[in-house]
């Protein structure tokens, strides 16, 4: 189960992980217009309480800190420590940072505007909520481990700067892949 900020790239791009016969298969709760974080934890914690959440799934949360104030960010990260197979997968500035991640280290990024800017260099004609995910099968283990290497030493909550745990997310979709 996977809640995202985004309702169209990061839903199509965690797609990408199921396949036939494969024991992963993703939910993605999206919703219009409504992407702050404490809506896509609403959204989550809806679903959890009509659908459940068996005891071998997982369920995360994905978003951006955009302009997120710490306080809204803090609610997620304490919502993901209060089960084992909960998590919280965030990127700074944003979920295109984990797409760059695919193609290169994303070195000297600051802003949403460079990171974008840096993605079409390696996708021209990229635009978001039309995302091709078969671009970046071939780059998913090299983004995990960019993202991670990254990640020195481990955020407990989010990047404060640029960076993305959603390497974290993917190496728990390959894992049972």
């Amino acid at each position: 189960m996977i809640a995202t900020e985004g309702a169209e790239t990061e839903p199509r791009y965690f797609k990408m992980f199921e396949g036939d016969g494969s024991v992963v298969h993703v939910h993605s709760l999206k919703g219009k217009n409504r992407s702050a974080p404490p809506q896509v934890l609403k959204r989550m914690n809806d679903y959890l309480k009509e659908k459940g959440l068996k005891n071998s799934d997982e369920a995360w949360l994905v978003v951006d800190t955009d302009q997120w104030t710490e306080a809204q960010l803090q609610q997620l990260h304490q919502w993901s420590q209060a089960k084992e197979n909960y998590g919280l997968a965030v990127s700074n500035p944003q979920f295109e940072f984990w797409l760059l991640l695919h193609f290169e280290d994303g070195n000297d990024v600051g802003t949403s505007r460079e990171c974008v800017t840096r993605l079409k260099r390696q996708l021209p004609g990229y635009q978001k909520g039309a995302v091709d995910v078969k671009q970046f099968t071939s780059g998913v283990a090299d983004a995990v481990e960019r993202a991670s290497r990254r990640d020195t030493p481990s955020c407990a909550d989010w990047p404060r700067t640029t960076g993305t745990t959603v390497y974290r997310l993917v190496q728990s979709l390959t894992a049972n892949c």
